[in-house]
């Protein structure tokens, strides 16, 4: 703090200010200050005042670096800044000679943080943090601290920004409200240290492990309403939010009000109130893992993600059912949300190499796997069940997901289907199959899916087929589709819904009784050698 800081300080002090919020409203931008113990900042500021200008000039607070924002020069005039109720600002008194005004502010919450920069920077707090984050049993390397304010914060803020405004005009200076040191830059400033220090590893605003703080302060909740009445238009209610008053639309109405309106609605200095803040949650909450890996499916009586029907399950279990409980279980996360490279019908069985999954796990405790941990949870997987086998299982990045979807309409895939004719068949019947390629076909939404897809003509391509004869009726087709092709209505036709279909090529009708998947040509995730 310098000479040109001192009315700043002495005005501040007088209206139950902290010396921390003193400090931001002087613009102090070094760090080293807001982390003092809090009575040692309230003695020295004391002092600083007492001190006679001519002799003593600075006070540094044993830092030697300047401030990073500045008070700047300005040509002072007349105007709303020196504005309070019916259009006049409260003048302060100003500490007396023997400090008595100063004597009460030491015990009282702050008027602009509401004790956030005080009763909250201490380390009962701290460890009060800390042991919730302890008691939560998370696996992190570091962590980002966020906190929410109550929005009248700002609304306090305000007042005492244009307050000092208007008493540093009268020495030909002028403070932007941009200038002031953050609220919560500042907070974290002081609690970092404190923080990482108790928990054994860095702040780093890139970790996937979040400590946040709720802080509410019920006995100035009003103090935003008249912000409503006079700028409606930034007050909306939207769907996720339980009230109007958000910090942004409060931030967005301080801009727009004219300072002489606000002064006529808010006290200037704002009062002190008579209670702290209060934390109402402290949480913490690991960012996503994924998993991926790929999935066999043997059973012809196992859909891929839980079949219910009004509430009711029509099948016991599911792929990713199978695969997600133990994965849940080792990650220990709250929720989990599966997805694939496509789909098969619940009769139908994927083989060969499998079909590409992703499984996203939500909050997990635990995030820390070696590729040994990652084969062992592979293998209980497929201890587990007969149905499924999964491979390749491995912790990918939620971007390296975007391989899987990619291409979509491009991939091809193999399959195997068992057909039968009513007609009956010879093996020269059949053979012309297999010199079509590139067969396109139009097939529209089939009945079968119509209750969950909208209807539409998409056209696929059948890039080759292979048939194996097998009897009178029966014969085995070998097809290499583009993706997104319905097999089963280009066998039967699905009414003439998709043309041409296995029944009108051989001039019969036709069905399929099996289906399975031999190959989903997606070269991902990387197989790995387990």
């Amino acid at each position: 703090l310098t000479e040109k800081d001192r009315p700043i300080v002495q005005l501040l002090l007088s209206t139950s200010t902290c010396p921390r919020c003193i400090f931001r409203f002087c613009c102090v931008g070094s760090q080293a200050p807001y982390k003092r113990p809090y009575k040692d900042l309230m003695k020295e500021l004391k002092e600083f005042l007492k001190k006679n200008p001519e002799k003593y000039d600075t006070i540094c607070f044993e830092v030697a670096d300047p401030p990073c924002k500045r008070i700047r020069l300005e040509n002072t005039e007349e105007g709303p800044d020196d504005l309070h109720q019916n259009g006049v600002l409260k003048q302060i008194p100003l500490v007396n000679e023997d400090n008595t005004a100063l004597e009460s502010s030491a015990v009282k919450v702050c008027n602009v943080c509401l004790g956030i920069l005080q009763e909250f920077c201490e380390v009962d707090f701290v460890k009060k943090v800390c042991q919730k984050v302890k008691s939560a049993d998370f696996q992190f390397a570091s962590f980002v601290f966020s906190v929410s304010l109550p929005p009248q914060l700002s609304v306090r803020e305000h007042a005492a920004w244009l307050l000092v405004k208007q008493e540093i005009r009268k020495l030909g200076l002028s403070l932007a409200k941009d200038d002031i040191v953050q609220l919560k830059e500042a907070y974290k400033w002081i609690i970092h240290p404190q923080l990482s220090e108790e928990l054994g590893v860095p702040a780093d605003g890139k970790s996937l492990f979040e400590v946040s703080v709720v802080f509410a302060h019920p006995e100035t909740d009003e103090e935003c309403h008249f912000l409503a009445r006079a700028c409606p238009d930034c007050f909306k209610p939207a769907k996720n939010k339980q009230s109007v008053f958000t910090r942004m639309a409060v931030m967005k109405a301080l801009e727009k009000i004219k300072e002489e309106d606000f002064c006529k609605h808010f006290a200037c200095p704002p009062s002190s109130p008579k209670n702290y803040c209060v934390a109402l949650e402290i949480q913490c909450s690991n960012g996503a893992v994924f998993v991926a890996g790929k999935y066999n499916k043997y059973s012809r009586n196992l859909p891929q993600t839980p079949w219910i029907i009004d509430g009711e399950r029509k099948l016991e279990s599911s792929v990713e059912e199978l695969i997600s409980e133990h994965l849940m279980a080792e990650f220990k996360a709250d929720s989990f949300n599966f997805s694939s490279s496509g789909r098969e019908d619940v009769d139908v069985r994927t083989l060969g190499n499998g079909r590409p999954f992703a499984i996203e796990l939500v909050n997990p405790r635990r995030i820390q796997f070696t590729a040994e941990e990652m084969k062992g949870l592979q293998q209980t997987i497929n201890n587990s069940s007969d149905k499924i086998q999964v491979r390749d299982l491995q912790l990918v990045t939620r971007s390296a997901i975007g391989h899987m979807k990619e291409g979509e309409e491009e991939k091809t895939k193999t399959y195997s289907a068992l057909i039968w004719t009513d007609k009956a068949i010879q093996k020269e019947d059949i053979a012309f199959l297999d010199d079509l390629k590139e067969l396109k076909l139009d097939q529209k939404t089939p009945l079968r899916v119509l209750h969950r897809r909208p209807l539409a003509v998409r056209q696929r391509i059948i890039h080759t087929m292979k048939s194996e004869y097998i009897d009178e009726h029966h014969f085995r087709l070998r097809l290499k589709t583009q993706a997104g092709t319905y097999i089963k209505e280009f066998v039967h036709g699905d009414f003439g819904r998709t043309k041409p279909n296995i029944g009108s090529l051989l001039n019969r009708t036709a069905d399929i009784l099996e289906l399975d998947v031999e190959s989903v040509d997606v070269d991902w995730p990387p197989a790995l050698d387990n």
